[in-house]
């Protein structure tokens, strides 16, 4: 009796193991079958067969997210690396990310053919992307839509007039937070801190300029937390559902689009009442028209505030860590660029009080040195384009 139940144990747990083996290697296969087989064999019907890229497909519908997340929670190179690995330094390989099929380029030659080529691509960020960024986000828009919109907000965040405005603001809180982290008993983790920092430059220069003065000032502590629950939605499956990212981050951007027409609605009833000599961002937007006279709808100031202050807290932390680690690896350079600091703090007037626009426009050394972090460096963690009709790259 023994031995026929110690016989029946052991086909039973063969039998799971080749039905374990059996089913995930089947779902392994489904999304090759389908989108590399199928897609071949109507390729060859219709004349326009081109060569795919090696690579995997992963599993059906959730693709290779999981081993994609993974690896970017560490180490986002182990991906490419990896796919290197496996498949050679081809430049190009085949995947499944965020929901669809995908072209991972990675070789700086086949990169810039697919972004400068406008005839056969477009914009093509992942659904949760563009569910997340808004509808008259820069992302989701015609490139006519596209061109009107830069022509309009251009010229309120760039150029020297803009950046006059706002270089006391920079360096209050710059100094501010540098010297919380000399206080600080115990190592940091600098990313995160020039996280809190970019992120405190780009509210005060956007939403807060008047916040202090306010009866409701904008709680910088609950916006910052709204973003972070907002990106991290950005690089998920657009699975909304509850404990899913993707859901945290629609509720968070909810909540972010609410706060900032509030925003708006108290800005208007009290330029009606005053007249402001200190404007952030938002008021900036707020007044710009094109040739017509007509002005930014509120959906396009919300979308486009929410895209700025996302990206561009995070490049700048990303940008600042990574000048700050060349500069370490390279001595001679940091030495050069502190020498430049020094010989303009030495011709400073005495009477000066913090950095001006002049100052800025003599630090030509440091200014190369950041030119130089950003051609070695890719500050965003991917750029997406979808293509128009099939293309060959290099078959």
């Amino acid at each position: 009796m023994v031995s026929i139940d110690h016989s029946l144990w052991l086909v039973l747990v063969g039998v799971l193991l080749g039905g374990y083996a059996f089913v995930f290697g089947f779902l392994r296969r489904v999304n090759e079958w389908y989108y590399v087989g199928f897609r071949v064999h109507q390729g060859k019907k219709n004349n326009m067969q081109y060569p795919l890229p090696p690579g995997d497909l992963g599993w059906p519908f959730l693709g290779s997210m999981f081993t994609f997340l993974k690896a970017f929670k560490s180490d986002p190179d182990s991906f490419i690396n990896n796919l290197v690995s496996r498949y050679g330094r081809t430049g190009m390989y085949r995947s499944h990310l965020f929901g669809s099929p995908s072209i991972i380029v990675c070789s700086p030659e086949t990169c810039r053919k697919v972004l400068t080529n406008e005839e056969q691509f477009r914009l093509g960020y992942p659904a949760s992307t563009m569910a997340l960024v808004g509808k008259r986000s820069f992302h989701g828009i015609s490139n006519a839509e596209h061109k009107r919109l830069r022509r309009l907000t251009t010229s309120p965040i760039n150029g020297h007039e803009a950046l006059s405005m706002y270089i006391g603001i920079i360096e209050g809180i710059a100094v501010k937070h540098l010297e919380d982290m000399s206080s600080m008993n115990r190592p940091c983790e600098f990313l995160r801190e020039m996280r809190k920092f970019a992120f405190e430059v780009f509210t005060t220069i956007f939403i807060a300029s008047d916040s202090h003065a306010s009866n409701e000032p904008v709680d910088l502590g609950l916006v910052q937390d709204l973003y972070t629950q907002l990106n991290r939605g950005m690089k998920s499956l657009a699975i909304n559902l509850p404990g899913f990212a993707f859901h945290k981050a629609l509720k968070a951007r909810k909540k972010l689009t609410k706060l900032l027409q509030a925003l708006m609605d108290r800005k208007r009833k009290r330029t009606n009442r005053e007249t402001k000599t200190k404007k952030d961002m938002m008021d900036l937007l707020m007044e710009v028209k094109d040739e017509e006279g007509t002005q930014l709808e509120d959906e396009d100031i919300i979308d486009i505030l929410l895209i700025f202050l996302l990206a561009g807290h995070e490049s700048s932390a990303h940008g600042v860590l990574w000048t700050i680690i060349y500069l370490i690896d390279h001595p001679h350079v940091l030495h050069r660029a502190k020498k430049e600091q020094e010989e303009i703090m030495e011709a400073r007037p005495s009477t000066q009080k913090g950095l001006n626009l002049k100052e800025i426009k003599q630090m030509e050394y440091l200014s190369k040195v950041i030119d130089e972090m950003l051609r070695r460096t890719s500050i965003s963690f991917a750029n997406f384009r979808q293509a128009k009709v099939d293309v060959n790259i290099n078959g």
